[in-house]
């Protein structure tokens, strides 16, 4: 583990360090290939072009960058750990009433790479069309996809 990092997690809070450890161990067993670095003063876990960010402040620890669209519905059973656009706000009470099932899914989903419809490593992803040539997608979305089919190839 880079050293920046370890120092961070060091330095957490006693009364919040089960949680973060909680969180580390969650992600690191759904995604062990993930590149953990400091980013914005906080550790973030990088997985293709996908990140998710980890924080641990006063309350507990706060979770960044998993997008509207890529919570695996967690923010809908939990709208008051939802702080603002992106963020979630874990107090360790709140967190103790959580399995770790239901925080699986929400890393699950938010580091996920998907391609139309298909997810990469399970299905082969339909990132083209029936040539096999790349279709219109977002910028980014392409190279993720490429990836994904040397992988599975």
């Amino acid at each position: 583990m880079d050293e920046d990092v370890r120092r961070y997690i060091d330095a957490v809070d006693p009364a919040y360090r089960p949680l973060f450890d909680r969180m580390h161990r969650l992600i690191m067993a759904a995604y062990p290939e993930a590149d953990v670095a400091l980013s914005y003063q906080i550790p973030a876990y990088k997985v293709g072009k996908r990140r998710l960010y980890v924080g641990a402040w006063q309350h507990g620890i706060s979770i960044y960058g998993w997008g509207q669209d890529r919570d695996g519905g967690f923010t809908e059973r939990h709208p008051e750990l939802r702080t603002s656009k992106g963020t979630i706000r874990l107090r360790p009470q709140d967190a103790a009433a959580i399995p770790d099932e239901e925080l699986s899914a929400l890393v699950g989903a938010a580091l996920r790479l998907l391609c139309g419809g298909g997810e990469h490593g399970q299905h082969r992803p339909r990132c083209g069309n029936a040539e096999g040539q790349p279709s219109p997608a977002p910028r980014g979305h392409w190279g993720a996809c490429v990836g994904a089919l040397v992988a599975l190839e």
